[in-house]
């Protein structure tokens, strides 16, 4: 009986050593391995906050010289009809928190509104924009943006349509 019971947990630790050389979390339909010496790593970030993520993000584009934000490639006739219609009229914007101003509870309540988020990444996203700008929603059209940006100046706050 003994002699099962350590076969048995043999076998348990072979899983748990096999589990933990190549993590695998799913996001969407595809599994994401996480090799081994990236564990830690990834489990420290996981408990990160939102604000300490944005934080950690400078900290990492100041360091390294990089940014964030996706480049974006077109090929040249089609970067010039870009331009020409986006210097006739811009038709989506992306809305930006430049200031949170005085009411920091109704921008909180706004931000929260317009995202669907809950109230702690709401706050810690207002939070973040009292140090950076923060963009709270891409592509809106512009009817959609110019109600948002009415709703973020009646709370008290700054906001960039771009």
């Amino acid at each position: 009986m003994a002699e099962e019971q350590k076969q048995e947990e043999k076998k348990e630790e072979a899983k748990e050593e096999k589990k933990e050389s190549v993590k695998e979390e799913k996001k969407g339909d595809e599994p994401i391995k996480v090799p081994t010496k990236f564990k830690k790593l990834i489990e420290e970030i996981e408990e990160m906050s939102v604000l300490e993520l944005a934080e950690l993000v400078k900290i990492l584009e100041k360091k390294f010289g990089v940014s964030a934000v996706p480049q974006m490639v077109a090929a040249a006739p089609v970067a010039a009809q870009v331009a020409d219609a986006s210097a006739s009229e811009k038709s989506s914007f992306n809305i930006v928190l430049t200031a949170v101003g005085d009411k920091k509870i109704e921008v909180i309540k706004a931000v929260r509104d317009i995202t669907q988020k809950g109230l702690k990444d709401s706050k810690d996203i207002v939070d973040a924009a009292a140090s950076g700008e923060q963009v709270i929603k891409e592509n809106v059209k512009k009817e959609e943006a110019e109600e948002m940006k009415k709703k973020f100046e009646a709370a008290g706050a700054k906001v960039e349509l771009k």
